[in-house]
C-alpha cells in the first residue's frame, strides 16, 4: 500500500509554543513510518512556516535556522505543500495534516479553515467545534444549553473601565478565578480570593486576550476524559488532578511540582459512567470531531460541572489524553493511526 504523505504542524504563534514542539517530537517518534511519510512543518513564533529536514532539528530546536521556507496551497485542486529551496519552488502532495498545535492560530479554528479551503483532510475538530472550543465563554453557554452545569460568571472586554467589575461581579462569590477567553495551559489566569485584586488579575488576562471570563471556583477536584471518534466514540477512563494548593497552572501542568494526576480516577465506577457520559455529551454539543479530552469538576457533593474542552490536547510523553487512551489498550502508536483514519475517512 503507498504511503500516505502526512504533514505534521508544530510551533505556532501563541504562548504555547514550546508545548507543541515539545508534542510533535512524540508525534513523530511514535507514527508508523511503514503507513506515513511524516513531513515535519514547523510555525516559528513570526509566523514563518519552515519544512524541517529531520526530527533531531526539533530536539536541538535549531528548525528555526535550518527549516525552508513552506507554504500549504490553498488550491483545492492541488493539495499541496510549497517548499522553496536555494530559490527553486518544488511541491510535495499532501494526503493528510496532523496540527499538533496548541492555543491561538492553531487550535481556534484558523489552521483548520486554511485546510478546509485546501481541501486537505485534517486530524481533530474542524473549524467551528476549534473556534468554539477555544472561547470558554462561548463554549460554557452552549454546554449550559446542553443541560450541563458551568461555573457562574462575568465577562469583561477590552475598553471597558476597570471601575465597573465590582457590579459585574456583584453575585459571585470568592474565590474567583479571572481567565482569558481564549488561551491555553493556564497562561494569564488568576485565582483572586479578594476584591482588592481583581482589576490586576483582568489587567494580566487581557494581555493574552481582549476578552476576559471571571468565574466562581468549583469546590472539589478536576476530571479529564479523553474523547476519540466521529460518528462512534471511544472514550478513556477518567483522570483526576490532585492538588496540594493553588491551581493547576502551567508550572504544574508540565511538570507536575507539588500536584499529582490519578489515572484512573479515585471515584465510583457509577461516577465515572457519567462524566464519561457527560464527556460525550459536551463532545457532540460543540460539535468535535476526530478527539478531544473534556475537562470537568466533581464535587464534594457528587455534581459534575463543565470546565473546557481541549480539542488539540498535549500529545507529550507524560501527557493526559495518550495516558488516558493507553488506560483502556489503546497504546499511542495505533492512537495516532486511529486519529488519522478518522480524518482521511471522514
Amino acid at each position: 500500500m503507498e504511503k500516505l504523505n502526512v504533514v505534521a504542524l508544530f510551533g505556532g504563534q501563541s504562548s504555547e509554543h514550546v508545548v507543541s514542539c515539545m508534542s510533535v517530537q512524540n508525534v513523530a517518534a511514535n507514527i508508523n513510518k511503514e503507513k506515513y511519510n511524516v513531513i515535519l512543518v514547523g510555525i516559528t513564533e513570526e509566523g514563518r512556516w519552515l519544512k524541517v529536514d529531520s526530527l533531531d532539528e526539533v530536539k536541538n530546536d535549531t528548525w528555526r535556522t535550518s527549516g525552508s521556507r513552506a507554504v500549504l496551497s490553498p488550491d483545492a485542486t492541488e493539495k499541496v505543500l510549497w517548499v522553496i529551496r536555494h530559490g527553486k519552488a518544488e511541491k510535495i502532495p499532501v494526503d493528510v495534516v496532523f496540527p499538533v498545535l496548541h492555543g491561538k492560530n492553531g487550535e481556534d479554528g484558523t489552521v483548520q479553515g486554511l485546510l478546509e479551503l485546501a481541501g486537505i483532510p485534517v486530524v481533530g475538530c474542524g473549524v467551528l467545534a476549534s473556534a468554539l472550543c477555544m472561547d470558554k465563554d462561548a463554549a460554557h453557554r452552549l454546554v449550559r444549553a446542553a443541560g450541563v452545569a458551568v461555573p457562574p460568571s462575568a465577562l469583561f472586554r477590552t475598553g471597558e473601565g476597570l471601575d465597573t467589575l465590582p457590579e459585574r461581579t456583584a453575585s459571585l462569590t470568592y474565590p474567583l478565578f479571572v481567565k482569558p477567553a481564549r488561551a491555553g495551559s493556564s497562561f494569564g489566569i488568576t485565582k483572586v480570593e479578594e476584591p482588592g485584586v481583581l482589576a490586576e488579575a483582568v489587567t494580566a488576562a487581557l494581555a493574552h486576550d481582549s476578552k476576559v471570563v471571571i468565574e466562581e471556583a468549583v469546590p472539589g477536584f478536576e476530571v479529564g476524559c479523553a474523547v476519540l471518534g466521529n460518528e462512534v466514540l471511544t472514550v478513556g477512563h477518567v483522570d483526576e488532578i490532585e492538588l496540594s494548593g493553588g491551581f493547576f497552572n502551567y508550572t504544574e501542568k508540565y511538570g507536575l511540582i507539588t500536584s499529582s494526576i490519578h489515572m484512573p480516577a479515585r471515584i465510583s465506577q457509577e461516577k465515572e459512567t457519567e462524566i464519561q457520559a457527560t464527556a460525550q455529551l459536551i463532545y457532540r454539543a460543540l460539535e468535535c470531531s476526530g478527539f478531544a479530552r473534556v475537562d470537568l469538576f466533581l464535587t464534594p457533593d457528587g455534581r459534575i460541572v463543565f470546565n473546557e474542552v481541549n480539542t488539540i490536547p498535549g500529545f507529550t510523553a507524560h501527557s493526559r489524553y495518550p495516558n488516558m487512551m493507553r488506560s483502556i489498550g489503546l497504546e499511542f502508536g495505533p492512537l495516532l493511526d486511529r486519529l488519522i483514519g478518522l480524518a482521511v475517512d471522514a
